[in-house]
């Protein structure tokens, strides 16, 4: 329903990063719901919600968080979707969500990361929700300084290890939405970095990078730490603040790694692994998730010891997963 009037400050929730400049320039209100999902005191208890209302054991715990978050909050009436280039299980989440009444709309990053497809995507959502190029525009400059804020953030972790994995993780995978509030975000990672730039220089005896989709492990940043191991690389949050930001809102989503084949993520990864020398990767990927098949290619062709670890609902690492991650760490630091 192209220029479909939304009353502003309407909340919308997104499956996944999506162009949010559209929806800022709107006067609406971003939500990403794997964010809303997972930091909630009840993530664990919302996946075995979802599976008493009929979800398969063997869906992902992501779609199931996704689904039962929504069940608790009504007031996000309007949901993105993004059927391509994010999970396959989408489809059917939006089939549950319309049979709710929710309004839903649909968002496809093109598998041959086209330009004209990808540009085609981009007008039909700013059709939808009533905005034109130079409105889009301008939310596109007010996000820059905040974007480099982020890129800052990064080169504090990675340089001189001022900002810790866990901080670095927290802040760059709330830049799908910017916590819902663009403008008090920007102040909290001002006042972070001004405070981050007085610490000490830190150095971790294991240098690693974190790829794959974030985890839903609650606590791995603080075991590694403990091992004396820092992530100093944080693949997919890293993506999330747009680093490739280009002069337009197509090119900077064009750069973006996550949505398309994995041989672009390779080569950012591999980047990443040459200039922040990295000891070694931990590669996390979901119980039920079509990603895990990509292990194969990734261990093929980057030059550092991987370790892959599998998570499933949201709990703390188990046992034999710290087991993995010390001797990994232990390996490397010989």
């Amino acid at each position: 329903m192209p220029g479909t009037n939304y009353r502003p400050g309407t909340k919308v929730g997104l499956t996944t990063t999506i162009p949010v400049e559209v929806i800022l320039a709107a006067g609406l209100v971003p939500v990403d719901l794997n964010n809303l999902f997972i930091a909630s005191e009840s993530a664990y208890r919302r996946v075995a919600q979802a599976e008493e209302a009929g979800f398969p054991r063997t869906v992902c715990a992501w779609i199931k968080g996704i689904y039962a978050t929504l069940l608790e909050h009504p007031e996000i009436t309007v949901v993105i979707a993004v059927t391509q280039g994010d999970c396959s299980n989408t489809h059917a989440l939006m089939e549950l969500l319309q049979a709710q009444g929710r309004d839903l709309v649909s968002f496809e990053f093109p598998f041959s990361r086209n330009r004209r497809l990808l540009a085609q995507q981009i007008e039909q959502l700013m059709a939808r929700f009533g905005v034109d190029g130079p409105q889009v525009r301008q939310i596109q400059d007010r996000l820059a300084p905040l974007r480099q804020d982020l890129l800052a953030l990064d080169e504090l972790t990675w340089q001189e290890g001022r900002v810790s994995g866990r901080e670095n993780f927290q802040f760059l995978i709330a830049s799908s939405d910017f916590n819902s509030d663009v403008n008090a975000f920007a102040e909290q990672l001002t006042a972070f970095l001004d405070q981050a730039r007085q610490r000490p220089r830190r150095t971790a005896l294991v240098r690693l990078g974190l790829i794959g989709i974030p985890p839903i492990f609650s606590d791995l940043f603080e075991y590694l730490q403990g091992l004396g191991a820092e992530v100093v690389f944080n693949e997919v949050p890293r993506q999330f603040s747009m680093p490739g930001a280009g002069e337009d809102l197509v090119g900077q989503y064009l750069a973006y790694t996550y949505p398309y084949d994995v041989f672009a993520r390779i080569k950012d990864i591999a980047e990443a692994i040459r200039i922040r020398h990295l000891d070694g990767l931990i590669h996390y990927t979901q119980n039920f998730c079509f990603r895990q098949t990509q292990d194969l290619l990734l261990r093929q062709r980057l030059a550092v010891p991987i370790l892959t670890i599998e998570g499933d609902r949201p709990s703390a690492l188990d046992h034999r997963t710290r087991m993995r991650l010390e001797a990994f760490v232990d390996v490397l630091r010989r």
